[in-house]
């Protein structure tokens, strides 16, 4: 089965304090193309996700961003002693010379106490990033899974269409052989009754004249150019059932198809052949947009 370029996929963790979503964006591009943006302190991610996703793909421009947020539960107050005791000896020693003096202060209330700038001081545990990677990683794995599986739907969907299209080309290439028939015996007779009039006048040579017409013939015949259609027709139908990367090989047959059809047109010299041409032309564009998106 063939594979779009263009996919979309999206998923969210956690893990302890931290929480994530991953978001996994891909369109059309010449060769395969992977940007990631991950935090930098996380070591290895970066590498991780780079190598499954061009493990995963074969072509596209593909972009994939991690949000990670970390809550701030674990944080935890702490008292500092060494402040505490500093800030209560010099308690002591206003309240001591406030006496001496013989003032009378209020006494001080704990919290009043704790409310002093550096007597409780908030810490945080300092996280082994070993976990989260693990965790990261596991969680990536299924977001990729999905991002493939929306490609490979867009490549059903693309195949049905490039299907159909092959089957127009085919239908008309086999009415343009008919064509061929009705504008051989037309031309034919075009040709004799030129030469008729001119006979009037003239002695006209049989021999000559079935020379003419035979170098009419090849230089108007377009039989390699359908037996070519066909055999690009066959060519494509192997590589869509073969699956898999094969985009850039059908880019490469759509402009065959599009040489033999431009060529047909040259050589039609009747009008019914010229519009089954331009016909060929229309389908063969429209298929080569699909083949566009094809992995």
């Amino acid at each position: 089965m063939i594979s779009s370029m263009t996919g979309f996929a999206s998923g969210k963790g956690s893990f302890e304090a931290h929480s994530w979503s991953w978001d996994l964006r891909a369109v059309n591009g010449k060769g395969q193309d992977i940007r990631v943006r991950v935090p930098d302190w996380i070591t290895g991610l970066e590498a991780h996700v780079r190598s499954a996703t061009a493990a995963a793909t074969a072509r596209g421009n593909i972009t994939i961003g991690l949000r990670l947020a970390r809550e701030d539960a674990s944080a935890a107050l702490a008292l500092n002693t060494a402040q505490l005791q500093a800030v209560l000896a010099a308690m002591a020693e206003v309240e001591q010379q406030a006496m001496d003096q013989g003032l009378s202060l209020a006494p001080s209330t704990a919290s009043q106490v704790l409310g002093l700038r550096g007597i409780l001081e908030q810490t945080t545990t300092e996280d082994d990033p070993a976990p989260l990677l693990a965790a990261l990683k596991a969680d990536f794995a299924p977001v990729l899974a999905s991002f493939n599986e929306m490609r490979a739907a867009e490549g059903a969907a693309l195949e049905k269409l490039i299907q159909a299209q092959l089957d127009d080309i085919e239908r008309l290439t086999e009415a343009a052989a008919a064509a061929t028939e009705a504008r051989r015996t037309e031309s034919e007779a075009a040709f004799r009754a030129s030469l008729a009039r001119v006979a009037e006048a003239v002695e006209v040579d049989e021999t000559r004249i079935a020379q003419e017409l035979a170098l009419l013939a090849v230089k108007a015949d377009i039989s390699e150019e359908l037996g070519r259609l066909h055999a690009h027709v066959a060519a494509a139908r192997a590589l869509v059932a073969q699956g898999g990367a094969v985009g850039r090989k059908l880019d490469f047959l759509a402009q065959e198809f599009n040489r033999e059809a431009n060529t047909l047109c040259s050589k039609a010299q009747m009008s019914a052949l010229t519009s089954i041409g331009l016909d060929l032309k229309a389908v063969i564009d429209q298929m080569r947009e699909q083949i566009q998106n094809v992995e």
